[in-house]
């Protein structure tokens, strides 16, 4: 099957309980074999809107919204960064599982 290319991806999704309904929504995404384009992905949403971004190219997690500098400790940055290069290896590691279980090889 040339040309084909797995692709997984995972949404995970926190509500708040409040007057007001708040979704929280973390996208991470993996893939394999595709030129410069990163094999590990995530994508933090609040109510629709980007607020971080990471990939396994810049390998830190970057805001993507300017109000959630006023409304994040610290450290939030790093703590992301660290939460998703910790999650980075098994979703690559699941990616060349799919692949054997597809029989898809490199190049192919």
């Amino acid at each position: 099957m040339k040309g084909c290319i797995p692709l997984l991806v995972l949404g995970i999704g926190l509500h708040t309980v409040s007057a007001a309904t708040n979704t929280l929504l973390y996208y991470y995404t993996a893939t394999s074999g595709i030129p410069n384009f990163p094999e590990f992905m995530t994508v933090g949403i609040v109510n629709g809107h980007q607020i971080d971004h990471y990939d396994s190219i810049t390998k830190r997690a970057i805001q993507k919204a300017e109000w959630i500098s006023g409304a994040v400790d610290p450290d939030y940055w790093k703590r992301n960064t660290q939460t998703y290069a910790a999650n980075e290896p098994s979703f690559k590691a699941n990616i060349d599982i799919l692949k054997s279980r597809f029989n898809q090889t490199e190049g192919e």
